[in-house]
């Protein structure tokens, strides 16, 4: 049996390191530059499931002419956070970061984070998985320090759940690893259940 190959359609260290952690080696990262911009009036859920499907899809078509890809899995994940329907892009300046966690303090927020799988044979299955985090009502210090700390960098939300930014959150409800960039329990059962060996890897772990 050919051994199966899988392909990441994201340049995320943060997945990369989630797949390792349960055994799961991609063969191929490959990060897809999408325009991310939300459509009019796009739920942050709608916004997370379509970004992962295009980033897939667009995986898939690069490969195309790639023999020794053909075969692959191809996974792809995008993740949004979000208050109520307003959606906090990634922080590219420390205004945007300083806002963001303005808006986060002392109250809740949702993150979405939309896996795609495309299988060898073409067939796509998509989810998108939801988490509630409650953040503790953040002092000017707090922002401030963590904002000259730069954990907040290229971040939905303009955070990191597994850096500092952890300190932050009061309470969490659903997926931890959600938060972090991939819900792993659903990756997996995705990936299982399209006939993706998950436990290949589990005995080099």
């Amino acid at each position: 049996m050919l051994r199966q190959k899988l392909i990441l359609a994201s340049g995320s260290p943060r997945r990369l390191d989630l797949l390792k952690q349960i055994g799961i080696e991609p063969d191929r990262l490959m990060p897809m530059d999408l325009d991310e911009t939300p459509k009019r009036a796009e739920h942050p859920r709608s916004l997370a499931r379509r970004l992962s499907g295009e980033k897939a899809l667009a995986a898939r078509s690069a490969i195309r002419d790639e023999l020794q890809w053909r075969d692959s899995y191809i996974l792809a994940a995008d993740t949004v956070v979000a208050v109520g329907r307003r959606i906090l892009g990634k922080a590219d300046f420390a205004e945007d970061a300083r806002a963001s966690l303005h808006l986060l303090s002392g109250r809740s927020h949702w993150v979405y984070t939309g896996v795609c799988v495309i299988t060898p044979n073409g067939q796509l299955r998509q989810k998108v998985v939801e988490t509630k985090v409650r953040f503790k009502r953040l002092s000017r210090k707090e922002i401030e320090t963590y904002i000259a700390a730069s954990q907040w960098q290229g971040k939905a939300g303009a955070y990191g759940i597994q850096g500092i930014a952890g300190v932050f959150v009061q309470k969490l409800s659903g997926s931890y690893t959600n938060v972090v960039g991939l819900p792993l329990f659903e990756t997996a059962q995705m990936l299982s259940g399209e006939g993706f060996d998950c436990m290949a890897g589990w005995m080099e772990t």
